[in-house]
Formats: structure tokens, C-alpha cells, sequence
């Protein structure tokens, strides 16, 4: 079960269902259900599918909004990460939530 540092904003983007796919950096984390924490708050999800690969490989046109939910277009989506973790060539996962919602 990966356990995942969010910032107030990144929970309650997820606590909403407005995210519905994390990406974190690195490989990708075992285990099928993802808790989420953000100070003492925790949300459990379970995790659908993985998909890992560059940045750009993982954040797509077709589902950027699904990651950073404000972003307006790709690239917004993709400076959050840049500002995140810099210049990062590395590997990415991307963690495609279930929704609890329906």
C-alpha cells in the first residue's frame, strides 16, 4: 500500500474526484490500494492501473485535467511538475485512481 505525501491543494483535489491520476517520480510503487496524506487527513483509493514513462509520455493532451485539474493546457500541467522537481529527465509513474464517486 504506497503511502503518498499530497499538499492541502493535491488532496483535496483528489478528496473532490477531480483527480482521478497522480504521477509521481520514480518507479512505480507495489500494492493496490493508495493512501493519501496531508497533515493528519488520509484518503484511501484503490489503484486501477500504472503506467510509467517521461513526463510528457504520461501527461497527454487527453489527460492532463485529470492530473493538475486547474491547468488550463498541457504545458500549465506540465510546469506544476517542473516546479515540483526541476529538470527531471527521468522516469515517471502515474497512479490512475478509482472513482469512489459513482
Amino acid at each position: 500500500m504506497p503511502l503518498f505525501m499530497a499538499k492541502k491543494e493535491v488532496f483535496a483535489w483528489i478528496k473532490q474526484g477531480r483527480k482521478t491520476i497522480d504521477v509521481r517520480k520514480g518507479k512505480p510503487r507495489q500494492g493496490n490500494i493508495a493512501v493519501f496524506q496531508s497533515g493528519n487527513n488520509h484518503l484511501r483509493f484503490p489503484i486501477l492501473k500504472r503506467e510509467t514513462g517521461k513526463l510528457a509520455e504520461i501527461v497527454r493532451p487527453d489527460n492532463f485535467k485529470q492530473v493538475i485539474p486547474p491547468a488550463e493546457n498541457l504545458q500549465a500541467a506540465l510546469n506544476y511538475f517542473h516546479c515540483l522537481y526541476g529538470i527531471y529527465d527521468g522516469q515517471f509513474t502515474a497512479y490512475y485512481l478509482a472513482d469512489l464517486k459513482k
